[in-house]
């Protein structure tokens, strides 16, 4: 009798193993040997990448006159894409560390694919610095590094304050995104065959997933999680600051901080929706990213799309019962000057479409999340390039005023780190174990 009562539990953890192998297999699929689309939308994608490098090697030959950079701008399209990205690597923090901190357990389906595209967008956003530099090869002045002339950056140059930034932030989200890969490395080790699984035994710090190695982990993992977590508001703090410590009306306030911060999060989630709705359909994950996963990231977009348009109101009012004249003239310009299109395609992307979220038909519906990320997206770019435009085409001396119009090279370059971008992560999704995988499996029964 005791040998027949025991067959049902045996027979309860059979399944159970099956059922975990299983959860390895269907993440694993992807770092199988991929079809010819996956390499031509990788080529496209690095040509992309490498058409935006021989434009910037034309202008770095002709001159920056070849874009649309010029008194009054001094900064233009590429310090938008450069605050656009980094808020775009934002969400990888916001997901990983502190949801994690929080215990959501709705992180682990996206987490992984969020923290590589953090490390992504800092690589993206990094450049940006060097290429408005206009004498590219002149960047190691950004860096405080001993001289026998006893020259020194400046630490008031807002560039400055940037390389400090994205380099910390960079190291910190990098080092959480691997020591997170570990076990999944190690799962991929086994499945793997050749140099490969050579390379994967490397990287996998000879993980064996003991009772003490599990102890360790957790214990890092969440001093990792701690100390990640406040990059989230000091890193897009200090971009921020970039604007705010300057005079310039539309620049000059003391918001931007939880401002910038918001809009980051905000835009990195819908990211992360961009990313993950393909590569759910793709490799028929369906039945591990479900509709509940999407529904719990959406009620976040919710929140921060409230605060971002929370902090456009006050913007204005600030603006309208303050005493500064220039400052209520910067935003009727914005409103209704020569921006007005691109200030309302602003505000119609970041406030109005995410109120459909509130339908609970809408928030189920994929193709509509689909079709709210890329609107997210083009928004929150609008809303950087209305931000830095608009404030340098009206400062207080009506004889500065101009109307900035950006030239092919300004595009260029800005889609070369789309190109970049996409083609990165698409390399990850076929080297790398695109979801946790260990925390996946801690919830199948």
């Amino acid at each position: 009798m005791s040998e027949v009562a025991t067959l049902p539990s045996e027979s309860r953890a059979a399944k159970e193993v099956q059922a975990r192998d299983q959860v390895d297999r269907d993440i694993l699929i992807a770092m199988k040997k991929p079809g010819p689309l996956y390499w031509v939308a990788v080529c496209a994608c690095f040509g992309f990448f490498v058409l935006g490098m021989a434009m910037f090697g034309n202008m770095v030959d002709k001159g920056f006159g070849l874009t649309g950079v010029s008194h009054p701008y001094n900064w233009s399209i590429y310090i938008v894409d450069f605050v656009f990205w980094v808020g775009i690597a934002h969400s990888g923090t916001l997901i990983s560390a502190i949801l994690l901190l929080f215990r959501a357990k709705f992180r682990n389906r996206f987490n992984r694919q969020a923290e590589a595209m953090t490390c992504i967008s800092v690589l993206c956003a990094g450049m940006y610095p060097i290429l408005h530099l206009g004498r590219p090869w002149f960047n190691f002045f950004l860096f405080p590094y001993p001289t026998e002339r006893q020259l020194w950056i400046n630490f008031r140059s807002p560039l400055t304050w940037d390389v400090f930034a994205v380099s910390t932030y960079l190291i910190v989200s990098m080092i959480f995104f691997y020591v997170g890969m570990i076990p999944d490395l190690a799962i991929a080790r086994q499945y793997a065959t050749g140099l490969r699984k050579k390379i994967y035994g490397i990287l996998s710090l000879g993980w064996r997933g003991t009772d003490r190695e599990w102890k360790h982990y957790e214990k890092v993992c969440l001093f990792l999680a701690a100390l990640a977590a406040p990059l989230v508001v000091s890193v897009h703090s200090v971009v921020s600051w970039d604007f705010a410590m300057s005079l310039l009306p539309g620049w000059h306030a003391t918001i931007f901080a939880p401002y910038f911060v918001a809009g980051a999060i905000f835009s990195g989630c819908g990211m992360v929706l961009t990313l993950v709705i393909p590569m759910r359909k793709i490799f028929r994950l369906e039945k591990y990213i479900t509709i509940d996963h999407f529904d719990k990231l959406c009620k976040l977009i919710m929140f921060t799309s409230m605060i971002v348009g929370y902090a456009y109101l006050m913007e204005v009012a600030l603006a309208n019962y303050g005493t500064n004249p220039f400052e209520k003239a910067l935003f009727d310009h914005r409103m209704g000057g020569h921006y007005r299109i691109a200030f309302w395609m602003m505000v119609f992307c970041n406030c109005i479409a995410p109120l459909t979220l509130w339908v609970k038909k809408l928030r189920h519906s994929i193709p509509w999340l689909f079709v709210l990320s890329i609107l997210i997206n083009i928004g929150m770019w609008l809303e950087r390039y209305v931000i830095v435009v608009t404030s340098l085409s009206n400062d207080f001396d009506p004889y500065n005023w101009g109307y900035y119009v950006p030239t092919i090279y300004d595009f260029g370059l800005t889609i070369m780190n789309f190109g970049f971008f996409f083609g990165m992560f698409l390399l990850f999704c076929r080297f790398l174990p695109m979801m946790a995988i260990m925390e996946v499996k801690e919830e199948v029964k």
